[in-house]
């Protein structure tokens, strides 16, 4: 007869794959926990131990998603995950900084040929919103994306 795995052994498990917030392992090791407690201070466990650390999510998600989003997109997903306000404050500045060429590759990849009409500038617009850029980032890719084409 096999036991059922350990909620420290699920929890490294989750962690072995990818970095998970605090909150992710939360939600997926809630229901095997017996307690609440007993699954917070096996999380607290782990973060003192260093296989749990929020600063290491940050940094895992900055480097998947800055190259394809937006800072909306990847500060919503950073609150979505449960990183504290600070550390999305701490690396706003470094996704901003980069975040006028991210848009432009990604428009040039998916599109490349400057809008011809209304509607097709409306489409591209969405898109690149859709992908968490700002309205002004998009406006910048979309003004300057002609004179590259020259």
């Amino acid at each position: 007869m096999t036991r059922a795995p350990s909620l420290k052994t699920r929890a490294l498990g989750y962690l072995a794959r990818r970095e998970h917030s605090r909150l992710e392992l939360e939600r997926k090791l809630a229901r095997h926990a017996q307690t609440p407690e007993e699954l917070s201070s096996m999380l607290d466990t782990l973060e003192q131990r260093g296989f749990l650390s929020a600063t290491r999510m940050v940094e895992h998600v900055m480097h998947v998603r800055r190259g394809r989003f937006g800072s909306q997109r990847i500060v919503h997903e950073l609150r979505e995950k449960g990183i504290a306000e600070n550390l999305i404050a701490a690396v706003l500045p470094n996704i901003k900084e980069t975040e006028q060429e991210n848009a432009r590759e990604v428009w040039r990849k998916k599109f490349g040929v400057i809008p011809a009409d209304a509607k097709e500038l409306g489409r591209q617009m969405r898109f690149l919103v859709g992908r968490g850029f700002s309205t002004e980032v998009i406006r910048q890719v979309l003004r300057h994306s002609d004179k590259e084409e020259a």
